[in-house]
């Protein structure tokens, strides 16, 4: 993939979950852009298979009929 077409899809996703002109992507850092599609946050937390257990364990639900 070249720089032109890198930049043409990064441009599209900007206009397209931006609302961003092309004046408004090209005028942006890098950085600008994955901060305003919000890429740069932690990843969300999970649970593993253990931790779950433990949480039905904790807070069954009443109307569960596999027990």
């Amino acid at each position: 993939m070249s720089f032109a077409d890198a930049a043409r899809g990064a441009a599209h996703v900007a206009a397209a979950a931006l609302g961003w002109r092309p004046a408004d992507f090209w005028a942006a850092t890098p950085a600008e852009l994955v901060t305003a599609l919000g890429l740069d946050a932690p990843p969300a937390a999970t649970v593993n298979r253990d931790a779950l257990a433990s949480l039905m364990e904790r807070y069954p639900d009443a109307d569960r009929t596999d027990r």
